[in-house]
């Protein structure tokens, strides 16, 4: 893609904790920031890419920076859960509150949304139809869903990668539901918040199938506790299935076993909400992203 030739700033806010860092890098090689990182550069090649970890006590802008100085922000998934008061929960709803009140558009993937409902007024609880493990089915656009720019081009059901323990239980006020399903009721949102937008997804664009195997492989115990799988045994076979297919995105038996298709086995269509933002960004630039939607 293009975005001009103008040198774009994005600021990536990656919530995930020290430790959920360690273990991403362990099982994967990088962190849910360094995903997003890496995939910026790839859709908008020379774009400044900064990263803050806003649930870290110590996280900070670089010198001299400003929010408001930045073209976009990115918020990773993370495994905070935002209905509980935490110190980390605190710090990074309130970096939220100031990304809306700088009036930046921003883009987040799972947690990403979650954080965005919590700071603009809504809430979120565990799944209560259960966890939602490495794919998110038969997600539906609603009618508001299908004239929006965030989900253009995708058909009007599809799967997407999707990794959570809790969902968004009430938008806030003025949010602008776009996509559900039976497991998870906001699969897709735009929110307004005090001068900001925000446009999010509960599912995982921007990841690979390869960390879709790591997540399970990272959350096996649980996988088995939710009744999900038999055994670990029974959830490395499925993750190494998902490698295999990671590794060879044309092998149609695999596609077939895992019961996908061409919107998560193609990369640039199972990218599509994160490139619809930037593309949208740069076509539309800052004051018309405001706009989009009303």
């Amino acid at each position: 893609m293009t975005t001009n030739d103008r040198e774009w700033r994005f600021l990536v806010a990656e919530s995930e904790t020290p430790e959920a860092r360690r273990k991403r890098r362990e099982s994967v090689g990088r962190s849910s920031g360094e995903t997003y990182l890496g995939i910026l550069r790839e859709l908008s090649p020379g774009a400044a890419c900064d990263r803050i970890q806003p649930a870290d006590a110590d996280a900070a802008l670089s010198p001299g920076a400003t929010l408001a100085g930045y073209d976009a922000v990115f918020l990773t998934g993370s495994p905070l859960h935002l209905y509980e008061e935490t110190p980390e929960t605190r710090r990074t709803v309130a970096f939220m509150r100031a990304v809306f009140a700088s009036g930046t558009p921003a883009f987040g993937s799972c947690a990403g949304l979650q954080v965005a409902t919590v700071a603009a007024g809504g809430s979120v609880r565990p799944n209560v139809r259960g966890r939602e493990a490495a794919f998110g089915r038969r997600i539906t656009l609603t009618e508001a869903g299908c004239e929006h720019p965030l989900l253009a081009g995708r058909p009007a059901a599809y799967d997407a990668p999707s990794i959570h323990t809790d969902e968004v239980e009430a938008l806030p006020p003025g949010a602008t539901l776009l996509a559900g399903n039976r497991v998870t009721a906001v699969q897709a949102a735009e929110i307004r918040f005090d001068g900001g937008v925000f446009w999010g997804v509960q599912y995982h664009p921007e990841i690979g199938l390869d960390e879709v195997a790591g997540a399970l492989r990272r959350q096996a115990d649980g996988m088995v506790e939710a009744g999900l799988a038999r055994s670990r045994d029974d959830v490395e076979a499925y993750a190494q299935q998902v490698d295999d297919l990671h590794r060879e995105p044309d092998r149609r038996d695999l596609a077939w076993r895992l019961g996908l298709d061409e919107q998560v086995t193609v990369e640039r269509l199972r990218q599509t909400e994160l490139r619809n933002f930037v593309e949208s960004l740069a076509r539309l630039g800052r004051a018309g992203m405001q706009v989009v939607g009303r």
